[in-house]
């Protein structure tokens, strides 16, 4: 779907998979899989124009956790990071200060909201992040509606540079 959403507006979209049947970061601590993104990150640079002020991070569910940790620990790379109903935040330490969208279900089954985004957002502007939080009526997904408010968010509304 951000896809669509991403050519329609022409911007890049790196969509990197887990080594395992989650990212690294929501078992066992960040490792392998932050290579894997790191490689891609590379060769992703090397093969389109990257605006430096634009680059983010994004994920769902356990990939949404994964940004958020991931995110927050390289702030100074990612300056936005954008968690569609995560569970939780992988500890690491934190460098920069990216501004932060999440969104979640409030119907959600799979990661209860009163259990993790309602405690995640709170907790996140208590430490001073700019956090844009939006909860809307559905269960464990990403509605169009949410993705599109995303991709306005990111600024993808705004011509290209150049």
């Amino acid at each position: 779907m951000l896809q669509t959403i991403a050519d329609q507006y022409r911007t890049a979209v790196l969509v990197p998979v887990s080594r395992g049947s989650t990212w690294d970061g929501v078992r066992d601590g960040f490792g392998p899989d932050v290579d894997v993104i790191d490689r891609a990150l590379h060769r992703a640079f090397d093969a389109v124009a990257v605006d430096p002020e634009r680059i983010g991070i994004a994920g769902f569910s356990d990939g949404a956790s994964y940004a958020l940790g991931l995110g927050l620990a390289n702030g100074d790379l990612f300056g936005h990071v954008i968690a569609f109903s995560p569970g939780f935040i992988p500890s690491a330490a934190r460098r920069g200060q990216p501004r932060i969208l999440i969104s979640h279900g409030v119907t959600d089954p799979v990661l209860p909201i009163d259990r993790t985004s309602r405690r995640i957002v709170p907790a996140l502007q208590q430490t001073g992040y700019d956090v844009t939080y939006l909860e809307f009526d559905d269960a464990h997904t990403v509605p169009l509606d949410i993705a599109l408010k995303a991709a306005e968010w990111l600024g993808w509304n705004d011509p290209p540079a150049g």
